[in-house]
């Protein structure tokens, strides 16, 4: 079963500001820079996150896009990118967008230890959302580690077009997996993985998607992740001829679709476009990247640029 999936526009060139965001040309929907206050930090299990009192980019952004972070300290020259997990757009937390991460290195140690009311250089919303289905079907939303985090903020806005969320989440340990609970409300199934057993079922996510797709319901899996899990779900997706839309994890220097170090290979045409995860993507349609030749080169590959449509999403 297969849905069909509403499209994304292609977001407008950044510009520039401090105080007030701004954007080129006016254009509601494209990104924005801004110098955004610490609004709260928090430890969500073994991440962290953090919430941005950023309204109009809260109010633009959409489950899948990211925003680019400017970091301080040795070696933090480049912004770092990060999935926005959630927005509020009322309430008393109105006009705040909220990321998650991992420790891993200089940059995201600095804003483990922002303080509260701290100032911090943010461009966003980036990138392509995930599509919407177009008719009422199941959606299954796999996630491995943190990659979950996209994918609860997607959860919410398909529960509010009435659509039934099914979630999958894994992760190498209990401590790895995101937000439980949270994964748990915004669903009306789900299931839990952990390669060494610690909670739920014992191995991967791919290990229970066949269980979850036997009933034929599903018309669209949604997966953020490793790229080894995401290339087994799309093998999988592929088998039982489900549409299936990816949210990549590649490396990102300027975010903005400059430097060209995050492009992948995409099949258009019977040729190979080189698109770039952070302008064409990160959200691709899954069966069109040609996981195995991700980090090689060939004769056939094209620039990117003139090939942003190479996405399909059947």
């Amino acid at each position: 079963m297969t849905a069909a999936l509403s499209g994304c526009e292609e977001p407008a060139v950044v510009s520039s500001s401090r105080g007030r965001a701004s954007s080129v040309q006016g254009r509601a929907d494209g990104p924005l820079r801004a110098q955004c206050e610490v609004l709260a930090y928090q430890r969500i299990g073994n991440y962290h996150s953090l919430t941005f009192v950023a309204p109009e980019m809260a109010e633009r952004a959409r489950p899948g896009q990211f925003v680019s972070v400017a970091v301080k300290g040795e070696g933090t020259l480049l912004r770092r990118p990060f999935s926005i997990y959630a927005v509020s757009r009322h309430g008393p937390w109105a006009g705040t967008i909220e990321i998650v991460f991992d420790v891993v290195g200089p940059g995201t140690r600095y804003l483990s230890k922002l303080a509260k009311h701290s100032s911090v250089d943010i461009v966003g919303p980036l990138g392509r959302s995930f599509p919407m289905p177009q008719q009422a079907v199941d959606c299954l939303l796999v996630g491995g580690g943190y990659g979950a985090a996209p994918l609860l903020f997607l959860a919410q806005r398909l529960q509010q077009s009435s659509l039934r969320v099914n979630i999958v989440l894994g992760a190498a340990t209990q401590n790895r997996l995101f937000n439980i609970i949270e994964a748990k409300r915004l669903s009306a199934s789900s299931a839990f993985t952990t390669e060494d057993g610690s909670f739920g079922i014992h191995g991967r996510v791919t290990d229970v998607l066949e269980r979850m797709l036997a009933g034929g319901t599903v018309g669209v899996i949604y997966a953020c992740g490793p790229m080894p899990m995401l290339a087994a779900v799309t093998a999988i997706a592929r088998e039982h001829r489900v549409a299936v839309q990816v949210a990549v994890e590649e490396a990102m220097a300027c975010g903005v679709g400059v430097c060209m170090t995050c492009v992948l290979p995409v099949r258009r045409d019977r040729r190979t476009a080189n698109l770039r995860a952070c302008v064409e993507g990160p959200v691709f349609n899954g069966k069109t990247i040609l996981w195995e030749r991700l980090g090689r080169q060939s004769d056939d590959e094209v620039a990117s640029g003139e090939e942003a449509t190479a996405q399909g999403w059947a």
